[in-house]
């Protein structure tokens, strides 16, 4: 590396490559924190045929978003305060132990704990990876790159329960866990190699009574929209309890910011209100694309009779749609500067394509279906990497990491109230569908039978056309929920301010050549 700096003579002829090289390690870093969900989650029953421990089943996906959610924002502040290359080569090894560990698992105990530790990894996986391109590239050259990373995830949504099948049924569920290891070991070799960054010292301490309440608060609010209207009732003492200690630990949280040298969270960062407007839109992403993730599937294997091993595949209109129109608007944001119209847009979108998905019952073709979900995946488009440019360019550099987990942290819980909110709704309209169809006998049978489309085939036909009806009620009432909340979302986008993009461009040759030469300055040394 030091002697392509040397030949190269500029910093400017350095940069083009070097930032590709570790944007690739930034994107394997990114798919492995992504794909590990969707991969293990067609290894599951195989993993509690061997295992055991069926009850303990939905705590190893719990363990590992409660600790990713939890530790989102301290690996951001860490970063910020120590260096943003050490705490990102952290996280990877982390990441990596605990692969090796839940593979190496051998009692449904252990495999929690361990997923435990992955998650805590994967927090500052995600992080990192947006930090470190918010230090590398201008926020105005920043758009060319969102098609790579909606690229990333539609790879992960498409490629993670095939995968996944294909390891478990070929190479055994430990796997599933092992190909994380020689993947992280190519972004460890890549990140070590070639990303140099100014070492930073800290001016404080970790701000770690703010750290604490914020992870009992995060803990708190997950397992409230995960065991609320499934493990326990919405009105049990369990669930009250959990919303009281997460309300206090909130309001003990901006406390004690207050008083914070070095908070964990600075909440000088919500004063910018594109900064607190991008957070809030990004929650209702997040509510959007993981309700939508999750019902869609569920809604063509059970009414339109397809496969649950393409399950991913299923996905692929929105996922393009998403991934196309990013890439599209992230030219169009680095050539002209202008972003305000795509949430604005993206908004709109995202509220005709779930009331689209809402009016889909049981004669709706896959044809059809597929054009809704295009729309949906077109709206997820134009905000998805808005939401994190435009939060980024709304704070100081060296708020960067905050800045950028508190939008990721956003985005995850928005995602857990979709789930939560969505799935509530929709196993409620399901039995109350059963019910008057079958009688109420039928509505204890159909809290549990989500039933794929060859189990759904050997039902008599008086049942099987009643499961179908409810299914399709069911996915109508949970998308009309989303339809509504995303109204608040395009409001919202209607007040976004049109603050010029920090960086180089046509329009910036000047000072903004001037600001796009420091990242590559930090290859050089």
């Amino acid at each position: 590396m030091s002697d392509a700096v040397k030949q190269a003579g500029t910093p400017e002829e350095v940069k083009p490559r070097s930032v590709r090289v570790v944007l690739m390690a930034l994107m394997i870093a990114m798919l492995l924190a992504m794909l590990d969900n969707m991969i293990i989650g067609t290894a599951m029953p195989t993993i509690v045929g061997e295992l055991g421990g069926l009850e303990h089943l939905s705590w190893v996906v719990t363990a590992y978003t409660l600790a990713t959610a939890a530790s989102t924002p301290i690996w951001g502040k860490v970063g910020d305060m120590y260096g943003r290359k050490g705490s990102f080569l952290t996280s990877i090894v982390i990441f990596l132990v605990g692969s090796a560990l839940s593979g190496m698992a051998q009692d449904m105990g252990q495999l929690i704990g361990f997923r435990a530790i992955q998650g805590l990894g994967a927090g500052g996986l995600m992080v990192g990876v947006m930090a470190i391109i918010g230090d590398l590239i201008p926020p105005r050259e920043r758009g060319k790159y969102q098609g790579m990373m909606a690229g990333v995830m539609a790879l992960a949504m498409i490629g993670g329960p095939l995968v996944g099948g294909t390891i478990t049924d070929h190479m055994g569920w430990r796997w599933s866990f092992y190909i994380n290891l020689p993947l992280g070991a190519v972004a460890l070799a890549m990140v070590s190699a070639v990303l140099h960054l100014p070492k930073k010292k800290a001016q404080g301490k970790i701000d770690y009574l703010g750290a604490a309440l914020l992870t009992v608060a995060i803990t708190s609010t997950v397992l409230v929209t995960t065991w609320g209207g499934t493990e326990y009732a919405w009105g049990s003492g369990e669930i009250i309890g959990l919303i009281v200690v997460g309300v206090l630990a909130i309001a003990a949280f901006l406390y004690a910011e207050t008083k914070a040298a070095e908070p964990v969270m600075p909440l000088h960062i919500f004063r910018s209100r594109n900064f607190t407007l991008m957070s809030v839109i990004g929650f209702l992403v997040g509510f959007a694309m993981f309700g939508g993730v999750l019902y869609l599937p569920l809604f063509q294997q059970a009414v339109q009779g397809a496969s649950a091993t393409n399950s991913g595949l299923l996905l692929l209109p929105m996922l393009l749609s998403m991934m196309v129109v990013s890439l599209v608007v992230g030219r169009i944001t680095t050539s002209s500067g202008k972003y305000k119209l795509f949430p604005i847009v993206g908004g709109a979108l995202m509220v005709v394509g779930l009331f689209l998905l809402a009016t889909m019952d049981t004669g709706t073709s896959r044809l059809i279906s597929g054009v809704y979900m295009a729309v949906l995946g077109a709206g997820l488009g134009f905000l998805m990497q808005i939401t994190m440019l435009v939060a980024q360019n709304s704070v100081q550099m060296k708020d960067m990491g905050v800045a950028s987990s508190s939008a990721t942290l956003f985005r995850t819980l928005g995602g857990s109230f979709g789930v939560a909110l969505m799935g509530s709704l929709f196993t409620s309209r399901v039995t109350d569908t059963m019910s008057e169809r079958l009688g109420p006998q039928a509505a204890q049978a159909a809290g549990s039978a989500q039933l794929d489309a060859a189990s759904l085939a050997k039902l008599p036909e008086a049942v099987r056309d009643a499961y179908q009806h409810a299914v399709a009620a069911g996915t109508h009432s949970a998308f009309l929920l989303g339809a509504a909340i995303a109204v608040l979302g395009f409001a919202l986008a209607w007040f976004v301010k049109e603050v010029p993009l920090r960086g180089a461009g046509p329009a910036q040759a000047g000072g903004g050549a001037k600001a796009a030469a420091s990242p590559a300055d930090s290859f050089a040394h």
